[in-house]
C-alpha cells in the first residue's frame, strides 16, 4: 500500500501540477457586487444596521474597479425590468460593448441570487450609479441621478436604510459642490434635516447638520451657520468621521467670532481625531489652528510644521509664524504678500490681516525686554511703521498693550520714552497654577472619552462564556476594529 501512494505521487502528470499550483482566477467587479447585495439583503431581512454599512464599505473599496458594463449587469440582477427605478437608472449609465460582460458572466463563481423588491437593494443601486458617475465626471447625470434617489428617500422610514441615506444626502450635496450650485439645495438640505429629526435618524442628522454647515460656511454665512448650529439637536456621536467634520466647522465658526480658545480647542480635537490616512482633512485643520494659536499670541512647536505629508503645504504658515514670532512687520507683509493666492484659496487672509497687530504686540515685547528706556521715535523706526505720524501711533500702541498687560511698563509723556519695569519671578504669581490646571484638565477629558468609548458584549457579567464562544468574540472584535479602521480611512 504504500508503493501505491509513492507510485501514484509520482506519477502524476505535469500539466496537472501546475494547474494545481496556478493561483485561482480573480473573482470578476459583478460577482463582488452580488456578494455586496447579499450582505444588504442578510442586513434588511436581520435588521442588522452593521452588515449595511460593512457593504458601504466593501463597495467603497470597490469603486475603482467599477465598469459601465458590471453596474448595468447588476442593474439587471438587483432591479426588476419593469421597475421605474430600473428604467431611471439603466438610462444614466453609459451603454458599452458587452462581449465582456458575457465572458464575466460566464466565468465560473458561485450563483448569489438577489431578492426583488427590497428597497435597501434599490436604494444602494441609486447610490452604485451615482458614485459610478461621479467618478466618471458625469456631474450632469449625477445631479439627475442623486435628485431621483433623494425623492425615492423621502417615502421610505427604515433603519436599515439610514446608513445608505446618509452617503447619498453627501454625494448630493457634493456633486452640486462641484458644478458650484450649493446654493439650489439648501431648502432641501433643511427639509431632509426636519425629516431625519422626525424619523429619529440620527446618522442622517449628524451628516445633514454637516452638510447644512459646509453650505452656509461655503458662501461665507457665519451667522446663519451658527443660528443653525445652536438650535440644531445635539446627541452622543454616531460617526467619528461627522463628528471630525462638525468640530472644524465648529472651530472656522468660533474663529471668525473671535472667540479663539474655543476654536483652538475645536481644530486641535478635530485634527487629533482625524484618522492618519484623512491627509488632507488633517492639513486644513492644522492650517486654521495655527493662525487661531497665533491670534491667541502662542507660538506653536516646529514640530506640526514638520509632519509626515504635510510639510510643504504648511510651508507659508511656517514662514508666516516665523514673521510673527520675532516680531518683524516688514517681514510679515512681505511673507503675506508672497503667499496670498494660497492664503486666499485656504480662506483665511482675512485672519492674517488681523494678525498684524499681534506682530506688532510681539515686536514691542521684545523691545521692552531689551530696553528699559527707549524712546517713541525709536519704537517707530523698529516696529516699521509706515503711517503719517508714527511717534504718534507708536505712542498709542505701547498704550494699548500698556493696559492690555501686554507688556509691564510706563509711558513718559514729557520726554516721549517708554520705561520698562523689571520683570518679576513668574513663579511667584499664578500662571504656573494656570498652566498645570490646563495640562490636568485635559488629561482628565481624555481619560473620560476613552472610558465612554469602551464597549463590551451584553450580559457579560451574568453569564461565564466557554473558550470557543471567546475565540468566537475575539475574532468578531478583530474583525469589527479593522472595519472601523476602514471606515475611518475611507470616509475622509
Amino acid at each position: 500500500m504504500p508503493e501505491d501512494v509513492e507510485m501514484n505521487d509520482s506519477q502524476v502528470p505535469p500539466a496537472a501540477a501546475a494547474a494545481s499550483d496556478a493561483p485561482a482566477p480573480a473573482q470578476s467587479t459583478l460577482h463582488h457586487l452580488k456578494e455586496i447585495a447579499s450582505v444588504i439583503e442578510a442586513g434588511s431581512l436581520s435588521k442588522e444596521v452593521r452588515r449595511i454599512s460593512r457593504a458601504v464599505r466593501l463597495t467603497i473599496a470597490l469603486r475603482r474597479r467599477l465598469a459601465a458594463r458590471d453596474v448595468a449587469a447588476f442593474l439587471a440582477l438587483a432591479l426588476s425590468p419593469s421597475s421605474e427605478a430600473f428604467a431611471r437608472l439603466s438610462a444614466l449609465v453609459p451603454k458599452e460593448d458587452g462581449s465582456e460582460m458575457d465572458v464575466d458572466m460566464a466565468a465560473p463563481t458561485a450563483q448569489v441570487s438577489i431578492k426583488h423588491g427590497l428597497p435597501e437593494i434599490e436604494i444602494y443601486c441609486y447610490l452604485l450609479v451615482l458614485i459610478f458617475l461621479i467618478d466618471n465626471k458625469k456631474y450632469d447625470e449625477a445631479k439627475t441621478c442623486a435628485s431621483a434617489s433623494i425623492a425615492r428617500l423621502k417615502s421610505l422610514n427604515r433603519r436599515t436604510v439610514d446608513v445608505l441615506a446618509s452617503r447619498l444626502y453627501s454625494y448630493y450635496s457634493y456633486v452640486h459642490e462641484l458644478t458650484n450650485t450649493l446654493a439650489d439645495i439648501r431648502g432641501t438640505l433643511l427639509a431632509l434635516h426636519r425629516m431625519a429629526t422626525l424619523h429619529h435618524d440620527e446618522l442622517g442628522q449628524e451628516t445633514l447638520l454637516n452638510l447644512l454647515l459646509r453650505n452656509y460656511l461655503h458662501y461665507n454665512l457665519y451667522d446663519q451657520a451658527e443660528k443653525l448650529r445652536s438650535k440644531a439637536p445635539r446627541f452622543e456621536a454616531h460617526s467619528n468621521q461627522q463628528f471630525c467634520r462638525y468640530l472644524f466647522y465648529l472651530g472656522k465658526i468660533r474663529t471668525i467670532q473671535l472667540e479663539y480658545t474655543d476654536a483652538k480647542e475645536s481644530l486641535l480635537q478635530a485634527a487629533r481625531k482625524a484618522p492618519t490616512t484623512a491627509r488632507g482633512f488633517r492639513i486644513q485643520c492644522n492650517k486654521w489652528a495655527i493662525i487661531v494659536r497665533l491670534l491667541l499670541g502662542e507660538i506653536p512647536e516646529r514640530t506640526v510644521f514638520m509632519q509626515k505629508g504635510m510639510k510643504a503645504a504648511l510651508t507659508p504658515y511656517f514662514e508666516l509664524t516665523n514673521a510673527v514670532r520675532v516680531g518683524d512687520l516688514e517681514l510679515f507683509r512681505s511673507v503675506a504678500d508672497k503667499y496670498s493666492s494660497t492664503f486666499s484659496a485656504d480662506r483665511t487672509r482675512n485672519l492674517i490681516v488681523r494678525l498684524r497687530h499681534n506682530v506688532i504686540r510681539t515686536g514691542l515685547r521684545n523691545i521692552s525686554i531689551s530696553y528699559s528706556r527707549i524712546s517713541l521715535a525709536d519704537i517707530a523706526k523698529k516696529l516699521r511703521l509706515d503711517s503719517e505720524n508714527p511717534v504718534a501711533d507708536a505712542e498709542s500702541i505701547v498704550a494699548k498693550a500698556i493696559r492690555d498687560g501686554a507688556i509691564d511698563a510706563t509711558i513718559d509723556h514729557a520726554n516721549g520714552w517708554m520705561v520698562s519695569k523689571e520683570t518679576g519671578d513668574v513663579y511667584s504669581t499664578n500662571e504656573p497654577q494656570i498652566a498645570f490646571n490646563s495640562r490636568i484638565a485635559f488629561c482628565l477629558n481624555m481619560h473620560n472619552e476613552a472610558v465612554k468609548a469602551l464597549r463590551f458584549p451584553p450580559n457579560s457579567h451574568k453569564e461565564k462564556e466557554s473558550a470557543e464562544k471567546r475565540r468566537e468574540r475575539l475574532q468578531q472584535e478583530e474583525e469589527l476594529a479593522k472595519h472601523m479602521a476602514e471606515e475611518d480611512d475611507d470616509d475622509f
